[in-house]
């Protein structure tokens, strides 16, 4: 039986054909100097989903704010922020946090990473359960590598909590006051443990459909630990392309990383077919998401999904074919 469908009729038809059965629970929204379209199957558009590591770019939007508002620098080391004492990782600046520069590693050791990650494949348990306290102790281990361009999940949780340290409060909370209640985001927050789950909180699958358990962790939050309905990403693709989203000065780049691409702060811009495109990406155990901009013609498209099989090619596409550009994925 085919999931049930909400919302306009024609994106709902694409992103069936994009997405096919192994995504039965899934959203796009579109947001265009027309208005916002959206549809969603197996789910209404303030379904519950985990959107990974577009966090971090809600992360890069709050830093970038915290910027404007005079809280920090972009060359305050970590350590003036959080309890790190005399250890390479209080040396970091933000600003190379927020461009993947920091040298810090993708994860630290003393997580024990693969342990968590073949738990995960064999179990669908959480690798992700610390507080911050566990945070800053590993952090107070990890080596500091040169300053190139390295992705790391580690670096932004720590950008995200020394954030919250300057504004006198949690991450949970300052993602609450400067993103989600200016811009009335109903369903986007940043749950610390199952508990904290919004009632009816959408279960995510593995690519087979095995069930996995909800990403939740005070630690993860900054890095991959927000959840948010389709109708939230919506209005917040809205605010970023008319520049009223707290600290949307992010999304321009101001260095290079990887080939071909720019980044901002969390943000990567790339040529698509000539247009440049600032996007991300996320992924959890049970979920998979991707938010576009084609800023030169005001388009921006989120795709949400409970079921971990990659939608960037889909994205990209979908952007396309909505806002006049090309197509292409990383």
């Amino acid at each position: 039986m085919s999931p049930a469908v909400h919302g306009d009729e024609r994106l709902a038809a694409r992103l069936g054909e994009l997405l096919g059965p192994r995504h039965p629970v899934a959203g796009a929204a579109v947001v265009s100097p027309r208005g916002t379209v959206l549809a969603a199957q197996g789910t209404g558009p303030d379904g519950d989903f985990e959107i990974g590591s577009v966090s971090k770019g809600v992360t890069g939007l709050l830093y970038a704010d915290a910027v404007a508002r005079g809280e920090v620098a972009p060359e305050t080391p970590l350590g003036e922020l959080l309890p790190l004492g005399d250890t390479p990782a209080a040396r970091v600046t933000l600003r190379s946090l927020g461009t993947h520069r920091s040298g810090l590693p993708r994860l630290p050791a003393s997580a024990h990473p693969w342990r968590r990650t073949v738990a995960l494949w064999r179990h669908g348990t959480n690798p992700y359960g610390e507080d911050l306290a566990d945070l800053l102790g590993q952090a107070r281990g990890a080596p500091v590598g040169r300053p190139r361009p390295r992705y790391s999940n580690l670096g932004f949780a720590l950008l995200g909590h020394a954030l919250a340290h300057a504004a006198r409060t949690t991450y949970a909370q300052l993602v609450r006051q400067r993103l989600a209640t200016p811009l009335g985001l109903d369903c986007f927050y940043v749950p610390g443990t199952p508990a904290h789950l919004r009632p009816g909180a959408l279960p995510g699958r593995s690519r087979g459909g095995r069930p996995r358990q909800p990403w939740t962790g005070e630690a993860l939050g900054p890095g991959g630990g927000i959840r948010a309905s389709l109708a939230g990403m919506a209005r917040l693709t809205a605010a970023l392309l008319d520049g009223s989203a707290a600290g949307a000065g992010a999304l321009d780049p101001v260095a290079s990383f990887q080939v071909g691409a720019r980044i901002g702060t969390a943000w990567i811009t790339v040529e698509v077919d000539g247009r440049p495109v600032t996007w991300h990406n996320g992924g959890t155990g049970g979920f998979r998401s991707w938010l576009g901009l084609d800023r030169a013609t005001g388009t921006g498209l989120v795709l949400l999904s409970a079921t971990a099989a990659s939608v960037d090619r889909q994205g990209f596409a979908l952007l396309a074919e909505y806002g006049g550009g090309g197509r292409g994925g990383r």
